[in-house]
């Protein structure tokens, strides 16, 4: 079979089968042939979100006990870091 170029494109970027069929207005079908023809895995939500957010080491559901710091909080505390690191030397 031969896989239209743009098809291939659009699957090689991540997008799911119904955005590039609804982008190049063709079949949701159509892209899920070319994708079976170029061996890739389907890429439904659930999927898509799994590898999305394995490689940042973000967890979905994570709920942490306590509000993450400001950045006004953060920035004081990267002072205080390299103060201490400055008076440690």
């Amino acid at each position: 079979m031969k896989v239209r170029a743009d098809i291939a494109a659009l699957i090689r970027e991540g997008h799911t089968n119904a955005s590039i069929a609804r982008r190049l207005h063709c079949g949701a079908t159509t892209v899920a042939t070319a994708r079976a023809a170029l061996r890739y895995p389907s890429a439904d939500a659930l999927t898509r979100l799994y590898n999305e957010a394995i490689p940042t080491g973000r967890v979905w559901d994570y709920r942490p006990e306590r509000m993450p710091t400001s950045p006004a909080q953060q920035q004081a505390n990267r002072e205080r870091l390299l103060a201490a690191l400055r008076d440690a030397a």
